[in-house]
């Protein structure tokens, strides 16, 4: 039996500490594909937590250095080493643990990435570069730093979504392409719906995590939807205002559903015999959908209490739809009862 490379080796251990979601739904993909998305998503992990973690001018800095190293040029891996050093150095001491030797990392993930077939090195930079750039863009707007709590609109909030995880979405469609001539087939009905798979994930994200986000000195809700509620991003958590935050939250739950009706149309253009690839889709879909409607009207979004579906809940939803993968009506039917309570 062939040894797996070292680098490979790091990526598979370092993965189930910072995503336990891909952790469960990149060992479902085929091979190659399971490596090129693995090293993809942590090349992606590591940008975002730089974004977090290590803010104001050293953080642009190494984004736009990742985003170079990202293109593996000449002479990338010393680089690529002083890189790990300094990125690990400059997070704040709040980091977790894994999300740090992650970054102390970067050399081992980048060497990973050499070793893979050209067009998923070039798929996997031009994703990197975009985010980065975004994430340089978007800047401090959603933290107190970069003048106040909150982005301006929902228009913004669905343009900081697209850096952070739109991109993931078109990433991953170019890869599928890569490994799937029947994928590549389908191109004209994936591509138009690929930001929308990325969105709907991040708007959940954002949803569940209102509160950490707040505590943490960030908030990624558009300041107008709040206004309309006579209520801005500070005001937010204040037990008087409780009544209006949950209505605009629920906009916003609105808004993450609309996304998740283009990522199922995304799912359901997957040719059916591609099993691996509907799960790896269809897992964090679901579980999207489960984790939306457990927020939906819960006010303990806004609490201390921390809101996400069960180890029961993500165990049905991986066994229901192995057990449905190539059934497209009964995919349709339990996409349609389960949302059914969700707003529009």
């Amino acid at each position: 039996m062939q040894t797996e490379p070292a680098a490979i080796a790091f990526c598979r251990e370092v993965l189930p500490a910072v995503s336990r979601t891909f952790a469960l739904n990149i060992p479902v993909l085929p091979r190659p594909l399971d490596t090129a998305v693995m090293v993809a998503y942590l090349l992606c992990r590591i940008a975002d937590t730089l974004e977090d973690e290590a803010h104001g001018p050293a953080s642009e800095v190494l984004l736009a250095e990742l985003a170079r190293l990202s293109t593996l040029p000449a002479g990338w891996e010393a680089d690529a080493r002083r890189f790990s050093e300094e990125g690990a150095r400059v997070l704040r001491t709040q980091a977790p643990e894994a999300e740090v030797r992650l970054v102390a990392g970067t050399a081992r993930v980048l060497e990973a990435l050499a070793l893979h077939a050209v067009p998923v090195r070039e798929h996997v930079a031009s994703c990197v570069a975009t985010m980065t750039k975004g994430m340089g863009k978007m800047g401090d707007k959603g933290r107190a730093s970069g003048g106040g709590l909150g982005l301006a609109s929902l228009e913004e909030t669905l343009e900081y979504c697209y850096y952070v995880a739109g991109t993931v979405g078109e990433m991953l469609t170019r890869l599928f392409q890569w490994y799937s001539p029947a994928i590549a087939e389908r191109a004209a009905a994936l591509e138009p719906r690929a930001v929308a798979f990325g969105n709907a994930l991040q708007l959940t994200n954002i949803l569940k995590d209102v509160r950490e986000d707040l505590e943490r000195g960030s908030c990624w809700l558009p300041k107008t939807l709040l206004a309309e509620h006579g209520l801005t991003p500070e005001a937010l958590l204040e037990p008087g205002n409780r009544g209006e935050a949950m209505k605009a939250h629920g906009q916003m739950v609105a808004v993450a559903h609309r996304e998740l009706r283009k990522a199922f149309e995304y799912v359901m253009a997957l040719p059916g015999q591609e099993r691996g690839i509907r799960l790896f889709c269809l897992w964090p879909l679901f579980l999207a959908v489960m984790t939306l409607r457990k927020l939906y009207g819960n006010a303990a979004v806004l609490e201390r209490r921390a809101v996400k579906v069960s180890r029961r809940t993500v165990k049905w939803v991986v066994a229901s739809t192995r057990l449905l993968v190539g059934q497209d009506a009964a995919l349709k039917l339990m996409f349609s009862t389960l949302t059914a309570p969700l707003p529009r």
